[in-house]
Protein backbone atom coordinates (compact mmCIF):
# COMPACT_ATOMS: atom_id res chain seq x y z
CA UNK A 1 0.00 0.00 0.00
CA UNK A 2 1.28 3.45 -0.82
CA UNK A 3 2.42 5.83 1.61
CA UNK A 4 1.83 9.11 -0.61
CA UNK A 5 -2.08 9.90 1.03
CA UNK A 6 -3.02 11.04 -2.44
CA UNK A 7 -2.86 7.65 -3.82
CA UNK A 8 -4.56 6.34 -0.57
CA UNK A 9 -7.98 3.83 -1.81
CA UNK A 10 -10.63 6.11 -3.06
CA UNK A 11 -8.23 9.19 -2.72
CA UNK A 12 -6.13 8.82 -6.02
CA UNK A 13 -5.51 12.73 -6.43
CA UNK A 14 -4.09 12.10 -10.01
CA UNK A 15 -7.07 10.07 -11.00
CA UNK A 16 -9.50 12.66 -9.84
CA UNK A 17 -7.46 15.34 -11.19
CA UNK A 18 -7.55 13.46 -14.58
CA UNK A 19 -11.64 12.62 -14.49
CA UNK A 20 -12.31 15.86 -13.22
CA UNK A 21 -10.55 18.15 -15.34
CA UNK A 22 -12.06 15.83 -18.82
CA UNK A 23 -15.58 16.20 -17.44
CA UNK A 24 -15.28 20.36 -17.03
CA UNK A 25 -12.78 20.62 -20.28
CA UNK A 26 -9.40 22.03 -18.68
CA UNK A 27 -6.30 21.45 -19.86
CA UNK A 28 -5.02 18.96 -17.67
CA UNK A 29 -1.63 20.33 -18.19
CA UNK A 30 -2.18 23.36 -16.43
CA UNK A 31 -3.00 21.65 -13.50
CA UNK A 32 0.30 20.75 -11.58
CA UNK A 33 -0.77 19.17 -8.37
CA UNK A 34 2.03 19.92 -6.52
CA UNK A 35 2.89 23.45 -7.26
CA UNK A 36 -0.71 23.68 -5.79
CA UNK A 37 -0.72 21.43 -3.17
CA UNK A 38 2.64 23.61 -1.92
CA UNK A 39 0.64 26.92 -2.92
CA UNK A 40 -2.02 25.83 -0.64
CA UNK A 41 -0.21 25.31 2.22
CA UNK A 42 1.67 28.28 2.26
CA UNK A 43 -2.06 30.14 2.22
CA UNK A 44 -3.06 27.74 5.01
CA UNK A 45 0.32 29.04 7.22
CA UNK A 46 0.75 32.56 6.06
CA UNK A 47 -2.89 32.96 5.98
CA UNK A 48 -5.16 30.79 7.09
CA UNK A 49 -6.68 27.79 6.89
CA UNK A 50 -9.95 29.13 5.54
CA UNK A 51 -8.55 30.85 3.16
CA UNK A 52 -7.00 28.19 0.79
CA UNK A 53 -10.75 26.82 -1.20
CA UNK A 54 -10.95 30.66 -1.30
CA UNK A 55 -7.59 31.70 -2.38
CA UNK A 56 -7.27 28.71 -5.15
CA UNK A 57 -10.86 29.02 -6.54
CA UNK A 58 -9.82 33.18 -7.12
CA UNK A 59 -6.67 32.27 -8.81
CA UNK A 60 -8.66 29.72 -10.86
CA UNK A 61 -10.89 32.33 -11.92
CA UNK A 62 -8.41 34.62 -12.90
CA UNK A 63 -6.26 31.69 -14.68
CA UNK A 64 -9.72 30.55 -16.94
CA UNK A 65 -8.80 30.13 -20.56
CA UNK A 66 -4.73 31.44 -19.89
CA UNK A 67 -1.34 29.74 -20.99
CA UNK A 68 0.76 27.49 -18.61
CA UNK A 69 2.66 30.70 -18.09
CA UNK A 70 -0.37 32.52 -17.46
CA UNK A 71 -1.43 29.70 -14.48
CA UNK A 72 2.20 30.19 -13.10
CA UNK A 73 1.97 33.81 -13.17
CA UNK A 74 -0.75 33.76 -11.33
CA UNK A 75 -0.06 30.93 -8.43
CA UNK A 76 3.63 32.87 -8.14
CA UNK A 77 1.46 36.50 -7.49
CA UNK A 78 -0.53 34.61 -4.70
CA UNK A 79 2.36 33.01 -3.14
CA UNK A 80 3.88 36.95 -2.99
CA UNK A 81 1.11 38.20 -1.31
CA UNK A 82 0.83 34.97 0.98
CA UNK A 83 3.95 35.62 2.22
CA UNK A 84 3.65 39.75 2.33
CA UNK A 85 0.39 38.86 4.37
CA UNK A 86 2.68 36.92 6.94
CA UNK A 87 5.49 39.31 7.18
CA UNK A 88 3.00 42.35 7.96
CA UNK A 89 3.28 43.61 4.58
CA UNK A 90 -0.60 43.37 3.56
CA UNK A 91 -0.79 47.17 4.05
CA UNK A 92 -3.31 46.93 7.19
CA UNK A 93 -0.99 47.46 10.09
Amino acid sequence: MSQDPRRAPGADLPLWVDRLTTEIGVDRALVDIDRILELASDVAHQVARPAVPVTLFVAGLASAGGTPEDVERILRIVEQHAAQWASGLDGSA
